[in-house]
């Protein structure tokens, strides 16, 4: 991910990105965006549980202060809840950390850089740094995936168009089921652009990263709506639903 607003006030996460110190924020998350409402044809029943939760760049310089994307206390009240209950299932749980280039607002090891929730100690949770957008170029996110028998996963975090969506079509890509929740991702506002076109609101730019993402990606309203179970290891990958859902 790549960021021209300045770092703001850092919260506790260790340097190696592997270790793990307690973090917090202040404030109140406010209510939900727009909803994505039904799509045509979509089922009427319970989200599918998934087996794996990957929060996306929920770092510093994007979530906590000023500069902050803004959505961000809600992005991080819903991605509280879904690793909450993620945890309580017994899914997998991965933080990607995006390392910036020397100068930008997420830097290795600088304020910005840092994850904004903790990091709890276990087999079933960890972090993956990353040098780009998709959380799986370069990166042990699909062997860690594979390993632990995930077929289905959700997304959460920043920024909705750059590394959310990578991630997510990288994963449908390699036949994981994938659940986006409309309230659980956020971005920045677009600037408008001579000669192209004016500012696009932030929201508006999420839900057209959301729906740019195709058939195959299952779309919720609200992260509440997403249910965990745990992996079973040696299951492998399932087989996508091959239409848009949108709930």
């Amino acid at each position: 991910m790549t960021a021209t607003e300045p770092a703001t006030a850092g919260t506790a996460q260790t340097e190696t990105g592997t270790e793990i110190e307690t973090a917090s924020d202040a404030g109140t998350a406010p209510g939900p965006g727009p909803g994505t409402g039904s799509a045509p044809g979509a089922p009427a029943g319970p989200v599918r549980p998934v087996e794996a939760l990957l929060l996306v760049d929920l770092q510093s310089a994007f979530v906590a202060g000023g500069e902050a994307v803004p959505d961000a206390a809600r992005v991080l009240d819903r991605s509280r809840a879904l690793l909450a209950r993620a945890r309580a299932a017994g899914a997998l749980v991965v933080h990607l950390q995006n390392d910036g280039a020397p100068g930008t607002v997420d830097e290795p090891h600088t304020p910005g850089w840092r994850l904004h929730l903790p990091v709890a100690s276990g087999p079933r949770e960890t972090v993956v740094r990353k040098t780009r957008d998709d959380g799986f170029d370069g990166t042990p996110l699909g062997a860690l995936l594979t390993d632990a028998g995930v077929e289905a996963l959700t997304l959460c975090g920043v920024l909705s168009e750059m590394c959310v969506s990578a991630t997510a079509r990288t994963a449908l890509a390699r036949d994981f089921r994938v659940v986006l929740p409309h309230d659980a991702h956020a971005t920045y506002d677009v600037p408008a652009a001579p000669g192209i076109g004016e500012s696009v609101p932030a929201a508006l730019a999420s839900r057209a990263a959301e729906w740019a993402l195709g058939d195959d990606v299952e779309i919720v309203a609200r992260a509440a709506e997403v249910t965990f179970t745990a992996a079973r290891p040696g299951c492998g990958t399932g087989s996508r639903a091959g239409s848009r859902t949108e709930r």
